[in-house]
């Protein structure tokens, strides 16, 4: 158990690692299923993932994909859906079978039904073999904000204001941003085979120090990462600011 870190200079390079992690699963098991994430962080991955495809023949084909989360409330072509955000920046780039790529259904007349169904196709693909996540300011991982408990499953949630005032920075006013998703929910991201977590910037420094040194609590859900036995960060020297040497 515990969690692995890895620092680079830059998130140029940190982005770079995380690509080779998801090339090196597509090429070892090219119907592999993966977990992915979406926001600002892991943007160069996905650009990087488009532009081996394109030279070198990455091939998603066989793949399966199953996001972390979508809001609700946003129609798949709103264009701050994660939906949307996903067809902008991988999807739609690389030959991936739009018939194995999953994200909580959060138009459905029953939200807790439609939340209950995508943890069962999760299970029902075998887990996840990769799960791509970031780490936002308060911890959180997925929509999991602070408070949630481990054993956690996909589910409705309430966005916290730390959040959605963050997430205004993709809205043209803090009052667009929706106030519930559906998420995976702790306990389903740790079912996952390997996790790699990207975090980059001073921003995360105090979340990421406490999920990877401080105690294990829903303080800091990330914390949980270190009852995985196979979790990597992967950090920019600025996230790994207030980390000690080795961790």
């Amino acid at each position: 158990m515990g969690i692995q870190c890895t620092v680079y200079p830059s998130h140029d390079d940190a982005s770079r690692a995380v690509a080779d992690c998801i090339s090196t699963i597509l090429r070892e098991k090219p119907t592999c299923v993966l977990g992915l994430a979406t926001g600002s962080t892991p943007l160069e991955v996905y650009a990087e993932l488009v532009r081996r495809h394109h030279d070198t023949g990455l091939d998603f084909a066989g793949a399966t994909t199953f996001n972390l989360d979508e809001y609700v409330g946003l129609s798949p072509g709103h264009p701050q859906s994660y939906a949307h955000y996903m067809n902008e920046h991988l999807f739609g780039q690389v030959n991936v079978d739009r018939g194995r790529t999953h994200l909580p259904n959060t138009r459905a007349d029953d939200l807790g039904q439609s939340a209950e169904q995508y943890e069962m196709l999760v299970r029902s693909a075998g887990g996840v073999d990769l799960q791509l996540l970031g780490i936002g300011t308060n911890g959180h991982i997925g929509f999991n904000e602070p408070g949630t408990a481990e054993d956690s499953v996909t589910r409705v949630v309430d966005l916290a204001a730390s959040t959605i005032r963050s997430n205004s920075r993709f809205f043209r006013d803090e009052s667009d941003v929706p106030r519930r998703a559906i998420t995976m929910g702790i306990s389903t991201i740790l079912r996952a085979r390997k996790i790699v977590l990207l975090a980059t910037g001073e921003s995360k420094a105090d979340a990421v120090a406490d999920a990877v040194t401080g105690p294990v609590t829903t303080g800091n859900p990330a914390s949980f990462l270190q009852n995985h036995a196979d979790v990597h960060f992967v950090l920019d020297a600025a996230a790994a600011a207030l980390l000690p040497e080795r961790c």
